[in-house]
C-alpha cells in the first residue's frame, strides 16, 4: 500500500494542476469541482489523523481513489 504522504501529495499536485486550468471549463466540471472539493477537505482531514496515528483507513483509501480518478477525468476533461 502506498505511503499517505505519497497519496496526499500525488492528489495535491492533480489538484492544483485541474484548479489552475477549471476556471475554462464547463458549468458542469465546476459544479464536480466544487463536489470533489468538499471530499478533498475530508479526505485531507482523514489523512492527517492516519498519518498521526500511522494508518490509514480502508475508507480515506477508497476516497482517495476516488478523488484521483475525479481528478484524472476533469483534467483530461479540460
Amino acid at each position: 500500500m502506498p505511503d499517505i504522504k505519497d497519496i496526499v501529495n500525488e492528489l495535491k499536485q492533480t489538484r492544483d494542476e485541474v484548479k489552475l486550468k477549471i476556471h475554462l471549463g464547463s458549468k458542469e466540471l465546476q459544479e464536480e469541482w466544487d463536489e470533489l472539493e468538499k471530499k478533498w477537505d475530508s479526505f485531507e482531514a482523514e489523512a492527517k489523523l492516519g498519518e498521526s496515528a500511522q494508518n490509514i483507513s480502508e475508507a480515506t483509501s477508497l476516497l482517495g481513489d476516488e478523488l484521483s480518478k475525479a481528478f484524472k477525468k476533469i483534467r483530461s476533461a479540460l
